[in-house]
Protein backbone atom coordinates (compact mmCIF):
# COMPACT_ATOMS: atom_id res chain seq x y z
CA UNK A 1 0.00 0.00 0.00
CA UNK A 2 2.76 2.40 0.90
CA UNK A 3 4.67 1.87 -2.41
CA UNK A 4 1.46 2.55 -4.34
CA UNK A 5 0.83 5.73 -2.35
CA UNK A 6 4.40 6.91 -2.97
CA UNK A 7 3.97 6.27 -6.69
CA UNK A 8 0.75 8.26 -6.81
CA UNK A 9 2.37 11.13 -4.93
CA UNK A 10 5.33 11.17 -7.28
CA UNK A 11 3.05 11.17 -10.32
CA UNK A 12 1.03 14.01 -8.86
CA UNK A 13 4.19 15.97 -8.16
CA UNK A 14 5.47 15.36 -11.70
CA UNK A 15 2.13 16.53 -13.12
CA UNK A 16 2.30 19.65 -10.93
CA UNK A 17 5.83 20.43 -12.11
CA UNK A 18 4.93 19.86 -15.74
CA UNK A 19 1.98 22.21 -15.36
CA UNK A 20 4.29 25.07 -14.42
CA UNK A 21 4.85 27.49 -17.28
CA UNK A 22 8.23 28.96 -18.11
CA UNK A 23 8.95 32.59 -18.95
CA UNK A 24 12.33 33.79 -20.23
CA UNK A 25 12.98 37.45 -19.29
CA UNK A 26 15.58 39.71 -20.88
CA UNK A 27 16.27 43.30 -19.85
CA UNK A 28 16.89 46.16 -22.26
CA UNK A 29 17.82 48.90 -19.82
CA UNK A 30 20.51 50.66 -21.82
CA UNK A 31 20.86 52.38 -25.16
CA UNK A 32 19.71 50.18 -28.04
CA UNK A 33 22.75 49.14 -30.10
CA UNK A 34 24.10 45.99 -31.86
CA UNK A 35 25.01 44.27 -28.57
CA UNK A 36 21.39 44.71 -27.45
CA UNK A 37 20.24 42.93 -30.61
CA UNK A 38 22.73 40.13 -29.97
CA UNK A 39 21.41 39.64 -26.44
CA UNK A 40 17.80 39.64 -27.70
CA UNK A 41 18.67 37.05 -30.36
CA UNK A 42 20.23 34.72 -27.80
CA UNK A 43 17.30 35.19 -25.40
CA UNK A 44 14.86 34.18 -28.17
CA UNK A 45 17.03 31.16 -28.97
CA UNK A 46 17.01 30.17 -25.28
CA UNK A 47 13.22 30.54 -25.10
CA UNK A 48 12.83 28.37 -28.20
CA UNK A 49 15.33 25.77 -26.97
CA UNK A 50 13.68 25.48 -23.55
CA UNK A 51 10.17 25.56 -25.04
CA UNK A 52 9.22 28.54 -22.93
CA UNK A 53 5.63 29.76 -22.95
CA UNK A 54 6.59 33.43 -23.15
CA UNK A 55 9.48 35.81 -23.74
CA UNK A 56 9.29 38.88 -21.48
CA UNK A 57 11.27 41.94 -22.62
CA UNK A 58 11.81 44.47 -19.86
CA UNK A 59 12.19 47.96 -21.33
CA UNK A 60 13.78 50.95 -19.66
CA UNK A 61 15.74 52.77 -22.35
CA UNK A 62 16.24 56.34 -23.57
CA UNK A 63 16.42 55.13 -27.18
CA UNK A 64 19.21 54.15 -29.51
CA UNK A 65 20.27 53.48 -33.06
CA UNK A 66 17.53 53.18 -35.67
CA UNK A 67 19.24 50.36 -37.58
CA UNK A 68 19.74 48.30 -34.40
CA UNK A 69 16.10 48.99 -33.48
CA UNK A 70 14.92 47.66 -36.84
CA UNK A 71 16.99 44.51 -36.34
CA UNK A 72 15.52 44.03 -32.88
CA UNK A 73 11.99 44.45 -34.25
CA UNK A 74 12.70 41.82 -36.90
CA UNK A 75 13.79 39.40 -34.17
CA UNK A 76 10.67 40.10 -32.08
CA UNK A 77 8.29 39.72 -35.00
CA UNK A 78 9.91 36.47 -36.14
CA UNK A 79 10.11 34.97 -32.63
CA UNK A 80 8.53 31.50 -32.43
CA UNK A 81 7.72 32.26 -28.78
CA UNK A 82 5.08 34.89 -27.88
CA UNK A 83 6.68 38.18 -26.85
CA UNK A 84 5.47 40.60 -24.19
CA UNK A 85 7.17 44.00 -23.98
CA UNK A 86 6.92 45.57 -20.54
CA UNK A 87 8.11 49.05 -19.54
CA UNK A 88 9.40 48.63 -16.01
CA UNK A 89 10.15 49.54 -13.21
CA UNK A 90 8.10 52.50 -12.03
CA UNK A 91 9.82 55.65 -13.21
CA UNK A 92 11.22 53.84 -16.26
CA UNK A 93 10.65 54.82 -19.86
CA UNK A 94 10.56 53.48 -23.38
CA UNK A 95 11.55 56.59 -25.28
CA UNK A 96 12.48 56.99 -28.92
CA UNK A 97 13.66 53.56 -30.14
CA UNK A 98 12.20 51.98 -27.01
CA UNK A 99 8.69 53.02 -28.12
CA UNK A 100 9.14 51.05 -31.36
CA UNK A 101 10.14 47.95 -29.39
CA UNK A 102 7.16 48.42 -27.06
CA UNK A 103 4.76 48.43 -30.00
CA UNK A 104 6.51 45.43 -31.60
CA UNK A 105 5.49 43.07 -28.78
CA UNK A 106 2.52 40.71 -29.15
CA UNK A 107 1.39 42.20 -25.85
CA UNK A 108 2.52 45.70 -24.86
CA UNK A 109 2.37 46.59 -21.17
CA UNK A 110 3.60 49.32 -18.86
CA UNK A 111 4.15 49.56 -15.12
CA UNK A 112 2.67 52.31 -12.97
CA UNK A 113 4.60 55.57 -13.21
CA UNK A 114 6.28 54.84 -16.56
CA UNK A 115 6.10 56.72 -19.85
CA UNK A 116 6.77 56.05 -23.52
CA UNK A 117 6.98 57.91 -26.82
CA UNK A 118 9.05 60.83 -28.12
CA UNK A 119 10.07 58.78 -31.15
CA UNK A 120 11.15 61.57 -33.50
CA UNK A 121 14.25 60.65 -35.47
CA UNK A 122 17.48 62.58 -34.89
CA UNK A 123 19.91 63.06 -37.75
CA UNK A 124 23.25 61.38 -37.18
CA UNK A 125 25.88 63.75 -35.96
CA UNK A 126 23.32 66.24 -34.68
CA UNK A 127 23.18 68.30 -37.88
CA UNK A 128 20.06 70.25 -38.72
CA UNK A 129 17.74 68.50 -41.16
CA UNK A 130 16.34 70.32 -44.14
CA UNK A 131 12.53 70.04 -44.42
CA UNK A 132 12.60 67.43 -47.20
CA UNK A 133 15.02 65.16 -45.35
CA UNK A 134 13.10 65.59 -42.10
CA UNK A 135 9.88 64.56 -43.84
CA UNK A 136 11.53 61.50 -45.38
CA UNK A 137 13.04 60.30 -42.12
CA UNK A 138 9.88 60.91 -40.11
CA UNK A 139 7.67 59.30 -42.73
CA UNK A 140 9.85 56.20 -42.79
CA UNK A 141 9.82 55.90 -38.99
CA UNK A 142 6.09 56.60 -38.81
CA UNK A 143 5.35 53.94 -41.42
CA UNK A 144 7.24 51.37 -39.35
CA UNK A 145 5.41 52.39 -36.18
CA UNK A 146 2.03 52.46 -37.91
CA UNK A 147 2.58 48.95 -39.26
CA UNK A 148 3.45 47.59 -35.82
CA UNK A 149 0.57 49.30 -34.02
CA UNK A 150 -2.12 48.46 -36.59
CA UNK A 151 -1.01 44.83 -36.84
CA UNK A 152 -1.56 44.43 -33.10
CA UNK A 153 -4.85 46.31 -33.14
CA UNK A 154 -3.53 49.43 -31.43
CA UNK A 155 -4.01 53.13 -32.10
CA UNK A 156 -1.79 53.66 -35.15
CA UNK A 157 -2.84 57.28 -35.68
CA UNK A 158 -1.84 58.31 -32.19
CA UNK A 159 1.35 56.26 -32.38
CA UNK A 160 2.38 58.36 -35.38
CA UNK A 161 2.20 61.50 -33.26
CA UNK A 162 5.12 60.16 -31.21
CA UNK A 163 7.14 60.58 -34.42
CA UNK A 164 5.71 63.65 -36.10
CA UNK A 165 5.07 65.64 -32.91
CA UNK A 166 7.54 63.91 -30.55
CA UNK A 167 4.66 63.17 -28.17
CA UNK A 168 5.23 61.18 -25.03
CA UNK A 169 2.52 59.27 -23.14
CA UNK A 170 2.11 58.30 -19.51
CA UNK A 171 1.07 54.75 -18.72
CA UNK A 172 -2.54 55.89 -18.17
CA UNK A 173 -2.67 57.83 -21.46
CA UNK A 174 -1.16 54.91 -23.33
CA UNK A 175 -3.74 52.49 -21.93
CA UNK A 176 -6.73 54.79 -22.40
CA UNK A 177 -5.74 55.53 -26.01
CA UNK A 178 -5.03 51.86 -26.86
CA UNK A 179 -1.32 52.25 -27.43
CA UNK A 180 -0.72 49.39 -25.02
CA UNK A 181 -2.76 46.42 -23.84
CA UNK A 182 -2.14 46.24 -20.10
CA UNK A 183 -0.94 48.13 -17.05
CA UNK A 184 0.53 46.11 -14.20
CA UNK A 185 2.46 47.15 -11.08
CA UNK A 186 4.97 44.30 -11.44
CA UNK A 187 5.74 41.13 -13.36
CA UNK A 188 3.71 38.77 -11.20
CA UNK A 189 0.55 40.86 -11.65
CA UNK A 190 1.32 41.10 -15.36
CA UNK A 191 1.55 37.33 -15.76
CA UNK A 192 -1.64 36.88 -13.73
CA UNK A 193 -3.48 39.16 -16.18
CA UNK A 194 -1.98 37.34 -19.15
CA UNK A 195 -2.96 33.85 -17.94
CA UNK A 196 -5.66 32.50 -20.24
CA UNK A 197 -5.45 35.49 -22.60
CA UNK A 198 -5.66 34.78 -26.33
CA UNK A 199 -3.38 36.82 -28.55
CA UNK A 200 -2.99 37.17 -32.29
CA UNK A 201 0.65 36.83 -33.35
CA UNK A 202 2.17 39.03 -36.05
CA UNK A 203 1.77 36.22 -38.61
CA UNK A 204 -1.94 35.87 -37.78
CA UNK A 205 -1.70 32.78 -35.54
CA UNK A 206 -3.86 32.78 -32.42
CA UNK A 207 -2.26 31.57 -29.20
CA UNK A 208 -3.66 31.27 -25.71
CA UNK A 209 -1.23 31.89 -22.88
CA UNK A 210 -1.11 29.39 -20.00
CA UNK A 211 0.87 31.08 -17.28
CA UNK A 212 -0.40 29.53 -14.05
CA UNK A 213 2.44 29.19 -11.54
CA UNK A 214 4.75 30.79 -14.10
CA UNK A 215 8.47 30.48 -13.43
CA UNK A 216 10.46 33.53 -14.59
CA UNK A 217 14.00 32.72 -15.71
CA UNK A 218 16.30 35.65 -16.40
CA UNK A 219 18.41 35.39 -19.52
CA UNK A 220 22.07 35.15 -18.54
CA UNK A 221 24.28 36.99 -21.05
CA UNK A 222 27.63 35.46 -21.94
CA UNK A 223 30.95 36.92 -20.86
CA UNK A 224 31.39 38.77 -24.16
CA UNK A 225 27.93 40.31 -23.88
CA UNK A 226 28.50 41.25 -20.24
CA UNK A 227 31.79 42.96 -21.05
CA UNK A 228 30.52 44.83 -24.07
CA UNK A 229 27.25 45.70 -22.37
CA UNK A 230 29.20 47.18 -19.44
CA UNK A 231 31.44 49.30 -21.64
CA UNK A 232 28.91 49.99 -24.37
CA UNK A 233 28.28 53.46 -22.96
CA UNK A 234 30.27 55.74 -25.32
CA UNK A 235 31.44 57.78 -22.34
CA UNK A 236 32.96 54.72 -20.65
CA UNK A 237 34.47 53.50 -23.92
CA UNK A 238 36.02 56.93 -24.50
CA UNK A 239 37.51 57.01 -21.01
CA UNK A 240 39.02 53.54 -21.48
CA UNK A 241 40.48 54.53 -24.82
CA UNK A 242 42.06 57.72 -23.49
CA UNK A 243 43.45 55.94 -20.41
CA UNK A 244 44.97 53.38 -22.73
CA UNK A 245 46.50 56.09 -24.89
CA UNK A 246 47.86 57.78 -21.75
CA UNK A 247 49.50 54.55 -20.61
CA UNK A 248 51.20 54.09 -23.97
CA UNK A 249 52.25 57.75 -23.96
CA UNK A 250 53.85 57.39 -20.52
CA UNK A 251 55.75 54.34 -21.81
CA UNK A 252 56.85 56.35 -24.84
CA UNK A 253 58.11 59.25 -22.72
CA UNK A 254 59.73 57.01 -20.09
CA UNK A 255 60.80 53.77 -21.81
CA UNK A 256 61.34 50.74 -19.63
CA UNK A 257 58.46 51.17 -17.17
CA UNK A 258 56.62 48.33 -19.00
CA UNK A 259 53.45 48.34 -16.84
CA UNK A 260 51.97 51.58 -18.28
CA UNK A 261 52.51 50.26 -21.81
CA UNK A 262 50.94 46.86 -21.08
CA UNK A 263 47.94 48.29 -19.19
CA UNK A 264 47.55 51.06 -21.75
CA UNK A 265 47.48 48.60 -24.65
CA UNK A 266 44.77 46.50 -22.98
CA UNK A 267 42.59 49.49 -22.09
CA UNK A 268 43.01 50.99 -25.54
CA UNK A 269 41.88 47.77 -27.23
CA UNK A 270 38.86 47.51 -24.91
CA UNK A 271 37.87 51.10 -25.67
CA UNK A 272 38.26 50.66 -29.40
CA UNK A 273 36.32 47.38 -29.33
CA UNK A 274 33.41 49.05 -27.52
CA UNK A 275 33.38 51.96 -29.97
CA UNK A 276 33.58 49.60 -32.95
CA UNK A 277 29.91 48.60 -32.54
CA UNK A 278 28.84 52.26 -32.65
CA UNK A 279 28.57 54.52 -35.70
CA UNK A 280 31.77 56.55 -35.89
CA UNK A 281 32.08 60.08 -37.26
CA UNK A 282 35.47 60.08 -38.97
CA UNK A 283 35.92 63.79 -38.43
CA UNK A 284 35.82 63.17 -34.69
CA UNK A 285 38.21 60.22 -35.04
CA UNK A 286 40.63 62.37 -37.07
CA UNK A 287 40.54 65.08 -34.39
CA UNK A 288 41.41 62.52 -31.70
CA UNK A 289 44.35 61.26 -33.77
CA UNK A 290 45.44 64.85 -34.29
CA UNK A 291 45.26 65.44 -30.53
CA UNK A 292 47.50 62.44 -29.85
CA UNK A 293 49.93 63.63 -32.54
CA UNK A 294 50.10 67.05 -30.86
CA UNK A 295 50.89 65.46 -27.50
CA UNK A 296 53.63 63.30 -29.01
CA UNK A 297 55.15 66.31 -30.80
CA UNK A 298 55.04 68.26 -27.54
CA UNK A 299 57.36 65.64 -26.08
CA UNK A 300 59.71 65.93 -29.06
CA UNK A 301 59.69 69.69 -29.49
CA UNK A 302 59.22 71.99 -26.52
CA UNK A 303 56.57 74.43 -27.75
CA UNK A 304 55.92 76.02 -24.34
CA UNK A 305 52.50 74.35 -24.15
CA UNK A 306 51.14 75.40 -27.56
CA UNK A 307 51.02 71.86 -28.96
CA UNK A 308 49.65 70.49 -25.67
CA UNK A 309 46.87 73.08 -25.56
CA UNK A 310 46.02 72.40 -29.19
CA UNK A 311 45.89 68.68 -28.38
CA UNK A 312 43.47 69.28 -25.51
CA UNK A 313 41.15 71.36 -27.71
CA UNK A 314 41.30 68.79 -30.53
CA UNK A 315 40.55 65.99 -28.03
CA UNK A 316 37.44 67.73 -26.65
CA UNK A 317 36.09 68.50 -30.14
CA UNK A 318 36.91 64.99 -31.34
CA UNK A 319 35.09 63.42 -28.40
CA UNK A 320 31.95 65.48 -29.02
CA UNK A 321 31.91 64.57 -32.72
CA UNK A 322 33.08 60.96 -32.40
CA UNK A 323 29.72 59.17 -32.25
CA UNK A 324 27.22 59.43 -35.08
CA UNK A 325 23.98 58.92 -33.24
CA UNK A 326 21.13 60.40 -31.19
CA UNK A 327 21.99 62.62 -28.21
CA UNK A 328 21.75 59.81 -25.65
CA UNK A 329 24.51 57.91 -27.50
CA UNK A 330 27.02 60.74 -27.84
CA UNK A 331 29.90 61.52 -25.53
CA UNK A 332 28.90 64.23 -23.09
CA UNK A 333 30.75 67.53 -22.88
CA UNK A 334 31.41 66.94 -19.19
CA UNK A 335 33.08 63.61 -20.01
CA UNK A 336 35.17 65.16 -22.79
CA UNK A 337 36.41 67.94 -20.51
CA UNK A 338 36.98 65.61 -17.55
CA UNK A 339 39.16 63.34 -19.70
CA UNK A 340 40.91 65.82 -22.00
CA UNK A 341 42.03 68.40 -19.44
CA UNK A 342 43.76 65.95 -17.04
CA UNK A 343 45.30 64.19 -20.04
CA UNK A 344 46.71 67.49 -21.26
CA UNK A 345 47.91 68.41 -17.76
CA UNK A 346 49.67 65.05 -17.31
CA UNK A 347 51.20 65.35 -20.77
CA UNK A 348 52.56 68.82 -20.10
CA UNK A 349 53.92 67.67 -16.72
CA UNK A 350 55.76 64.76 -18.34
CA UNK A 351 57.06 67.04 -21.08
CA UNK A 352 58.35 69.49 -18.48
CA UNK A 353 60.28 66.64 -16.85
CA UNK A 354 61.79 65.73 -20.20
CA UNK A 355 62.75 69.35 -20.94
CA UNK A 356 64.38 69.74 -17.52
CA UNK A 357 66.27 66.48 -17.99
CA UNK A 358 67.56 67.69 -21.35
CA UNK A 359 68.68 70.98 -19.83
CA UNK A 360 70.79 69.31 -17.16
CA UNK A 361 74.48 68.68 -17.71
CA UNK A 362 75.39 65.26 -18.99
CA UNK A 363 76.87 63.23 -16.15
CA UNK A 364 78.26 60.23 -18.10
CA UNK A 365 80.29 59.53 -21.22
CA UNK A 366 82.16 62.03 -23.38
CA UNK A 367 79.60 64.72 -22.71
CA UNK A 368 80.51 64.63 -19.02
CA UNK A 369 84.31 64.70 -19.62
CA UNK A 370 84.47 67.36 -22.31
CA UNK A 371 86.50 70.43 -21.17
CA UNK A 372 87.12 68.96 -17.74
CA UNK A 373 90.52 69.97 -16.24
CA UNK A 374 93.00 67.77 -14.45
CA UNK A 375 96.67 67.25 -13.57
CA UNK A 376 99.26 65.19 -15.37
CA UNK A 377 100.44 62.43 -13.03
CA UNK A 378 103.22 61.35 -15.37
CA UNK A 379 104.85 62.96 -18.32
CA UNK A 380 102.76 62.82 -21.49
CA UNK A 381 105.01 62.24 -24.48
CA UNK A 382 102.59 61.52 -25.95
CA UNK A 383 100.97 59.00 -23.52
CA UNK A 384 100.81 58.86 -19.80
CA UNK A 385 98.39 59.22 -16.86
CA UNK A 386 96.29 62.13 -15.70
CA UNK A 387 94.06 62.78 -12.68
CA UNK A 388 90.61 64.10 -13.68
CA UNK A 389 87.63 64.39 -11.28
CA UNK A 390 89.59 62.41 -8.70
CA UNK A 391 90.01 59.51 -11.15
CA UNK A 392 93.16 58.21 -12.83
CA UNK A 393 92.91 58.01 -16.62
CA UNK A 394 95.20 56.95 -19.42
CA UNK A 395 95.75 59.98 -21.60
CA UNK A 396 97.39 61.04 -24.82
CA UNK A 397 98.57 64.56 -25.76
CA UNK A 398 99.87 65.90 -29.07
CA UNK A 399 101.92 68.40 -27.06
CA UNK A 400 104.42 67.13 -24.46
CA UNK A 401 103.20 67.73 -20.90
CA UNK A 402 105.41 67.67 -17.79
CA UNK A 403 104.30 65.89 -14.60
CA UNK A 404 102.16 68.13 -12.40
CA UNK A 405 101.10 70.35 -15.29
CA UNK A 406 97.44 71.29 -15.73
CA UNK A 407 95.60 69.69 -18.67
CA UNK A 408 92.15 69.99 -20.26
CA UNK A 409 90.16 67.11 -21.83
CA UNK A 410 89.39 67.67 -25.50
CA UNK A 411 88.34 64.18 -26.52
CA UNK A 412 87.82 60.59 -25.50
CA UNK A 413 88.46 57.29 -27.25
CA UNK A 414 87.30 54.33 -25.24
CA UNK A 415 88.90 54.74 -21.81
CA UNK A 416 91.72 56.95 -23.07
CA UNK A 417 91.41 60.72 -22.81
CA UNK A 418 92.80 63.15 -25.34
CA UNK A 419 94.17 66.17 -23.48
CA UNK A 420 96.09 69.34 -24.07
CA UNK A 421 98.00 71.57 -21.69
CA UNK A 422 96.03 74.49 -20.39
CA UNK A 423 97.39 77.92 -21.19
Amino acid sequence: MRPLLALLLSLSFARLVSAESRVIAVSMDRVIHPITVEMLTHAIDQAKRERADLLLIRLNTPGGMLEATRQAIEKIVASPVPVVTFVTPSGGRAASAGFFLLEAGDIAAMADGTNAGAASAVLLGGQQMDPVLRKKVDSDAAALLRGLASKHGRNADLAEEAVFEARSFSYREALENKLIDLVAPDEQHLLAQLDGRTMVRFDGRRETLRLSRAQIVDYSPGMREQIFSSISDPNIAFILMILGALGIYVEYVSPGLIFPGVAGGILLLFGLSALSVLPINWTGAALLLLALAFFVLEAKFASHGILGTGGAVAMVLGALLLINGPPEMRIRLSTALTVALPFAAITLFLVSLVVRARAQDVMTGMGAMQNMTGVAVTALSPTGQVLVRGEYWNAVSATPVAPGASVRVIGMLGLTLTVEPTS
